[in-house]
């Protein structure tokens, strides 16, 4: 492998409308590390792929995925399309022997999880998958600070984020109204959410789950269609912890006035309290009391963040946090958290909510 890691990104374009996660979050913080030169992007037709290649300042474009992949000089293939096509495209590059970065959700379900890390493993291939609150620096010191005894034994963990419902979406993003294709509230905002408290508090052992659609129509303003929604947007989950400590967890959207995140772990010894001024993944903001003091700010120390000063602030802030630790863990020969086998655990944790909530049972989940 050269000294830069060469990227090939498929699913960032270009477009007349805008830009997607992709060009938004992936192509800023590949550009502001100096581990990473982007060699190569993947669009769905020739001339977004050239006009791609020319605004993310990479060596070529491919419209043909196959014809990318098969380039000696790709060294890391980062998937960014719509969740449906990550099992096709993520295991087209495992059969070619590339490194895989996939954005989250990873599958569509469980089965096609579990096919892509199961195919990894056989081919010893390094992968990552984009469960970015692993990598936020608040977060990051909130699980060290509750692993030195900070709060002491973890009594009880309650999460709550309320965000703002887009019932007005385009063709671009109107397909997640439709529950089988594995991008919604439940799998992206609860996914990323529920991920980033584990990765604080501890992984769960049992949970019991409600999910609903309060919302059930969305418009798309390019067609002048409504479609009807069935992916859920109410996801309460009441759960007990690892470590014996109860969990309430609860991710909605709502048509007014969102409330935010905010994640409180309340101990025998101290209170944490997180609040981020939108997703968990990024920004996470720390409180802390000890005793009978009163909750006052913690200020993350400098180590936690791992990216140049210049990087830009927002969603590519921790997406390159991210790359920082896959490279990382690519020179060192070390292992990478979150892969993909981390996101088959996570899939099935969402499966059982599902299964909960359909049931109206506690379900155990196993190690």
């Amino acid at each position: 492998m050269a000294d830069r890691i060469r990227v090939g990104l498929v699913g960032a374009t270009v477009t007349p409308g805008g830009s997607g996660w992709g060009a938004h979050a992936h192509v800023p913080a590949l550009r502001s590390l100096p581990d990473y030169e982007i060699r190569a992007v993947c669009t769905a037709h020739q001339d977004t792929a050239e006009a791609s290649r020319e605004a993310f300042g990479a060596e070529m474009a491919f419209h043909d995925f196959n014809a990318m992949i098969a380039r000696p000089d790709i060294d890391l293939v980062t998937v960014v399309v719509r969740v449906p096509r990550h099992y096709e495209l993520v295991m087209k590059a495992l059969q070619a022997g590339k490194q895989v970065y996939c954005e989250w959700p990873l599958g569509a379900s469980v089965a096609e999880a579990e096919s892509m890390a199961k195919l990894a493993a056989e081919r010893s291939l390094r992968t990552a998958v984009g469960l970015q609150a692993r990598s936020d620096p608040g977060l990051a010191y909130a699980r060290e600070l509750v692993q030195q005894g900070y709060v002491g034994q973890i009594l009880s963990v309650h999460f709550s984020s309320i965000a703002q419902a887009v019932t007005e979406r385009g063709e671009g993003r109107i397909w997640q109204g439709d529950r089988r294709n594995g991008a919604n509230t439940l799998t992206i905002a609860a996914g990323h959410a529920i991920d980033a408290v584990c990765f604080v508090t501890g992984e769960l052992t049992e949970i019991t789950a409600r999910l609903a659609t309060q919302i059930t129509e969305w418009h798309n303003p390019e067609t002048g269609q409504t479609m009807h929604v069935d992916s859920p947007d109410w996801i309460s989950v009441a759960g007990r912890q690892e470590h014996g400590g109860e969990l309430s967890f609860l991710v909605a959207t709502v048509p007014t006035s969102p409330s935010g995140t905010r994640l409180e772990i309340y101990g025998r010894e101290g209170t944490l309290v997180i609040t981020t001024g939108g997703s968990i993944n990024m920004g996470a903001k720390l409180s802390g009391a000890q005793g009978k003091a009163a909750l006052a700010p913690l200020e993350v120390p400098p180590r936690f963040t791992l990216v140049p000063e210049a990087t830009p602030a927002g969603s590519p802030r921790n997406v390159a946090q991210a790359y920082t630790r896959l490279a990382e863990a690519i020179h060192s020969g070390q292992p990478y958290m979150p892969d993909f086998a981390h996101a088959v655990k996570r899939h099935k944790l969402i499966t059982a909510i599902e299964q909960s909530s359909a049931e109206g049972r506690a379900i155990e989940l196993a190690d």
